[in-house]
């Protein structure tokens, strides 16, 4: 029997990273301070747990894995993940809130020896300027007395190719040992584990991977609106783009991007740069054009229909990616409400989500004036549409 884990935060990262770990023989203690997540664990209420269904009831019926709101099991754990969301605060900059709250709940029942590894996304320097000094304020260790790394999660829900065990782990340690430690826990599920030099190459490297993709979507965003004047077909344009077999990644277009990646990282890494002087423009017009392609596409809603006043408008996927049920910085919510201020009567659908923001999802129908597809689902039979006009936010003329 390996040691035993403690994983804190038990949502689209934590948990499935709790299920590799204890199908590798450790035995995983999941603590969530949300009673309503460990209800919906235990009930199997929503799309990344139905997704581990089987392999889920079988950790928690044989005690592989144990999930409470009990921090104090963390005192006979020798590995502790912290895997807490990190996001925007209203005035949109870094908000270190949940990190601190596991930091230092952990920090209170941390024994001597023991390895925490960070897996929330957080600016440079936090694990060493931040969480380390907070482990030392509130255990009473030395900070040779505990091992500190950083390891940025890499999960991306719905992707059939990608997962834990085939996507290479970046690690980090505030030492060396502190990084072996890591490096071999990972190694026991993780198919390739890789050593950074320093805890803010590996905290860096997470936010230019997002970055990389917030300033590529929202250019070609950007390109489609172009495309979309023309009366060119931004579809096809990617595909003869994408036949060059170097020097080009194809990007689609959307209505924007959200969830709990791609629209928050690149802030930290803005915010990092303004408190040392960095410029980071592509980042900030990247963030601009990402807010406002909602109200482009309200723009062309109202072409479309000759006006939005009075109109019954169907918005077709809520979530903020296809076959997921995240709304997480959906930026569905910027459309919504502009078609709202518009005038419109606006409704949603959305099966995989069923409740947002006080309403529900209603059946997929012709009778409205509008549809509107913000997230395609797999799931969707749009001949139930019959001969509606149709808005496609994914790149349609």
């Amino acid at each position: 029997m390996k040691e035993n884990v403690s994983v804190i935060g038990l949502g689209y990262v934590g948990l499935p990273l709790a299920i590799a770990a204890a199908h590798a023989g450790y035995r995983i203690n999941g603590i969530d301070k949300n009673e309503g997540v460990l209800n919906k664990i235990r009930n199997f209420g929503n799309q990344v747990i139905t997704e581990f269904h089987s392999d889920l009831s079988n950790l928690l019926e044989n005690k592989m894995l144990s999930i409470s709101s009990d921090f104090t099991t963390v005192k006979d754990s020798e590995v502790i993940l912290i895997c807490v969301p990190t996001p925007l605060t209203a005035q949109r900059e870094p908000d270190l809130s949940l990190v601190a709250s596991a930091v230092s709940s952990i920090s209170e029942h941390l024994k001597k020896g023991a390895l925490v590894i960070l897996e929330s996304s957080v600016g440079p320097s936090t694990t060493r300027d931040f969480v380390a000094p907070l482990i030392e304020k509130i255990s009473g260790l030395g900070r040779d007395e505990f091992f500190l790394a950083f390891s940025p999660e890499r999960i991306d829900p719905a992707n059939q190719s990608w997962n834990i065990k085939n996507t290479p782990k970046l690690v980090a340690g505030l030492n060396k040992n502190a990084s072996n430690l890591a490096f071999d826990f990972y190694s026991n599920f993780i198919g390739e584990v890789v050593i950074c030099d320093s805890l803010e190459i590996a905290e860096t490297a997470k936010l230019l991977e997002n970055s990389f993709r917030l300033i590529n979507i929202s250019f070609i965003n950007e390109l489609t609106i172009f495309c979309q004047k023309l009366n060119i077909d931004v579809s096809e344009v990617i595909k003869a783009a994408s036949t060059k077999p170097y020097g080009f990644m194809p990007f689609y277009p959307s209505i924007g991007v959200g969830g709990h990646c791609i629209p928050v990282d690149p802030l930290y890494l803005s915010n990092r740069a303004r408190e040392i002087g960095a410029p980071t423009r592509f980042i900030d017009l990247a963030d601009q054009i990402n807010q406002e392609i909602p109200g482009y596409f309200v723009g062309r809603a109202e072409e479309k229909i000759d006006g939005l006043n009075g109109k019954k408008v169907l918005v077709i996927g809520v979530s903020y990616k296809p076959n997921v049920d995240d709304v997480r910085e959906s930026p569905v919510e910027a459309l919504i409400a502009g078609l709202k201020q518009k005038g419109a009567h606006v409704f949603w659908h959305d099966d995989l989500v069923k409740e947002w923001n006080g309403e529900k999802s209603v059946a997929l129908s012709k009778e409205y004036d509008l549809a509107i597809i913000a997230t395609p689902h797999t799931y969707l039979d749009l001949t139930k549409l019959g001969d509606m006009p149709i808005l496609n936010t994914r790149g349609s003329i």
